[in-house]
């Protein structure tokens, strides 16, 4: 996979259950944009009442995971390595057990919580979303009419803001990443060299 590769993530929440021994295991995931994204949600997602609330998250290449009080290894990781299994990016995972009164072993909680993350990220829908980066080209006014008709002629463009002064207009302009060589090649072409172009940021 390189950097122009599309992601695969949720689309929406996903959820799932799992009862094992008279413990209770229940699956949300979420797709998440960020870390803190994932933080934020990890505290509506917990049930406070609940034995464990384990969880782990992976965005790109930041991944964090918690066994939430379950023998080290049992449950935080095992989350993990379903979301790697699935090929998931940008997403967060929480699995809350609600204990039986039975005990599962390190091994059956292994299964436990890898087997329902698993599960419930087969059962949710999934999208494709290719790499964007945001550019600010500035042009002159000579050239802003052939800027305005190469952005609507450009797959996956969006137009995010115009500011114009007296010496032309900047745009702010969000592309996928996919396109970005031809969107180029051809401002070059059209402005005959003249475009000045910055990469803002990269998502």
């Amino acid at each position: 996979m390189t950097a122009s590769d599309p992601i695969r993530t949720l689309a929406r929440e996903a959820t799932f259950e799992l009862e094992e021994k008279r413990s209770r295991f229940g699956v949300r995931a979420v797709p998440v944009a960020s870390p803190d994204e994932a933080l934020s949600r990890l505290a509506a997602l917990s049930d406070p009442d609940a034995t464990h609330n384990c969880w782990a998250y992976r965005i790109g290449g930041q991944y964090r995971f918690s066994d939430d009080g379950e023998p080290g290894g049992t449950a935080g990781r095992p989350i993990l390595a379903a979301i790697e299994g699935q090929g998931i990016d940008r997403v967060l995972v929480v699995v809350t057990r609600y204990f039986g009164g039975i005990k599962l072993g390190a091994g059956g909680l292994v299964r436990a919580y890898g087997g329902a993350a698993a599960s419930c990220l087969r059962g949710g829908d999934q999208v494709e979303i290719w790499p964007a980066v945001q550019l600010r080209v500035a042009v002159s006014f000579v050239d802003v009419s052939a800027l305005q008709t190469l952005c609507a002629r450009t797959p996956a463009l969006a137009r995010l803001a115009e500011d114009y002064t007296a010496d032309g207009a900047t745009f702010t302009l969000r592309l996928e990443k996919r396109h970005r060589a031809d969107f180029e090649r051809a401002l070059s072409d059209v402005t005959r060299g003249r475009a000045r172009v910055e990469e803002l940021s990269v998502e």
